[in-house]
């Protein structure tokens, strides 16, 4: 799959691993609609790319500041609409946005719990639906949605993270089969600990950010390699992705050494 010219919308575009992404796609030519809550964050991006580090390769015209806050998903179909009016079409949507938290399960309150499920989960899959509708139409497209290894084991502290990216599993290989026919694929990436400030936005307890980067991400793989993991696999045919080092073989070790794994994850908890 060729991204020069393609329609590509990128959720949770304004920093991170989403804005990594929008600079390696505008790197490729794509016409790029760029979507988050902070909207002056966005301009920033959208900036780097029509003047900036990137602006031999995109201009203005073919990039859209879209502000789009999942946790209120009353306002995607007029989202969906304004790209479609703008572009014409959808080729590629990255479902990047997403939230976590760090608090033990029994002393989370239930309104984080349901802060979480509705951006990283109810919030994905109701953009994911309108824009499949598009591309069911169109006979065409790629739906890619960032999960985590977290979706592929819990990890103490992170109990209702790790459920919503277990659910974005579920529904997204549930999804692939249904729109098969369509001509519609769908891409699970799981990246593993990525060097961001994701982790000081962990929300606490008391609903509060964390504000403390973990020793782990600070190691971890850069965002922009990551970016170009997660865009090698969108060119490819693949169905699933695991970008990070070697954290990633920790899904091995739960498969084939339970007891092993079990026990390292005890010891990441801490009272």
């Amino acid at each position: 799959m060729e991204l020069q010219k393609k329609v590509i919308w990128i959720t949770g575009a304004s920093s991170g691993i989403g804005e990594a992404l929008v600079y390696e796609c505008a790197k490729e030519g794509a016409q790029l609609i760029i979507s988050a809550r902070r909207e002056d964050e966005l301009k920033r991006v959208a900036t780097n790319c029509s003047k900036g580090i990137h602006s031999d390769k995109i201009d203005s015209k073919n990039i859209l500041v879209l502000p789009l806050d999942l946790e209120h998903t009353e306002t995607i179909e007029e989202k969906v609409n304004q790209v479609v009016q703008k572009f014409g079409r959808i080729d590629v949507l990255v479902n990047n946005s997403g939230m976590g938290h760090r608090t033990k399960a029994v002393n989370t309150p239930t309104s984080v719990d349901r802060k979480v499920m509705e951006v990283n989960f109810f919030g994905t899959i109701n953009l994911t639906k309108a824009v499949a509708r598009v591309m069911q139409k169109q006979q065409s497209g790629k739906l890619v949605v960032i999960s985590s290894i977290m979706g592929k084991y819990g990890m103490p502290l992170y109990s209702t993270y790790a459920a919503s990216k277990h659910a974005l599993y579920g529904y997204f290989e549930s999804l692939r089969q249904e729109l098969f026919k369509d001509n519609v694929k769908v891409l699970i990436v799981s990246p593993g600990f990525i060097n961001t400030d994701v982790s000081t936005k962990l929300l606490k307890e008391d609903g509060t950010a964390y504000g403390i980067k973990s020793d782990a991400q600070e190691k971890g793989m850069s965002a922009t390699d990551c970016a170009k993991g997660i865009l090698k696999a969108i060119k490819s045919n693949r169905n699933h992705k695991y970008v990070g080092k070697y954290e990633i073989f920790s899904v091995y070790v739960k498969q084939y050494f339970p007891k092993l794994f079990y026990k390292l994850m005890r010891k990441m908890t801490k009272d």
